[in-house]
């Protein structure tokens, strides 16, 4: 017993805020919606098929972002993908109640677990959701892998849009690798939380990558008319 509450007490993550399925008509939903509609805009002259979302640091908001951004594109009509892979500090399984047993981990580590066997229902129309699965002892090492290559080109003809929740780029290689094989990268700022040397460093370790910095949403603000969707560079 003693073993299971410090395995719990290792893995414990919080379930984000699905303010876009809990109260459509709220102003923070309607600025999610902005938010992809100005994403879109942002690549009138690419196909946008893959999306990274990561911030500077922790408690910065890009899970809830990465999983609100989902549901709205997915309520536009579009067949949307959300992968959690943050396998270091996973969010999807516990916000949606979804089981963890298997997932991108075990995709990434057997050629003998396929596609459909790890993707899961969310309940909403066209959103289908991936979990980070068991945490593998190397996760940027699965993510640089060629199998990951293969398997965002496979996600790309099933899906309209993936979108893959990444760990912060500070903190660890995950995002950077990621984001130089996606069609567009998203950095999560919050208010009074990220620190300007941490998001110029983000910035940098992006672009190292070429990664393609679509902008930047910024939350956490106390006065509605702040928060929104700002192109960075």
């Amino acid at each position: 017993m003693s073993n299971k509450i410090r395995n719990q007490k290792k893995q414990k993550t919080k379930a984000v805020s699905l303010i876009t399925l809990a109260d459509k008509s709220s102003p923070i939903s309607e600025q999610y919606r902005t938010i992809r509609t100005n994403i879109q805009y942002a690549m009138i002259d690419r196909d946008l098929k893959t999306l990274v979302v990561t911030s500077s640091g922790p408690s910065e908001g890009k899970s809830t972002t990465s999983a609100n951004l989902a549901i709205v594109f997915a309520n536009s009509g579009k067949r949307v993908l959300l992968v959690d892979a943050d396998m270091r500090k996973p969010t999807v399984a516990k916000t949606f109640s979804l089981d963890n047993v298997r997932g991108l981990s075990t995709l990434l580590g057997s050629r003998e677990v396929v596609l459909h066997q790890v993707v899961q229902s969310s309940g909403i129309d066209n959103l289908f959701l991936m979990t980070s699965g068991p945490k593998p002892p190397n996760p940027s090492e699965l993510l640089d892998s060629r199998r990951m290559e293969e398997l965002i080109q496979d996600l790309k003809q099933q899906y309209d849009l993936v979108i893959f929740d990444m760990p912060p780029v500070v903190a660890v290689t995950d995002a950077q690798i990621v984001s130089s094989k996606s069609d567009g990268t998203i950095l999560v700022v919050r208010e009074n939380v990220s620190k300007r040397d941490s998001l110029l460093k983000a910035k940098n370790l992006l672009e190292l990558v070429d990664a393609n910095i679509l902008g930047v949403v910024y939350n956490g603000s106390k006065s509605i008319t702040d928060q929104g969707y700002y192109y960075g560079s």
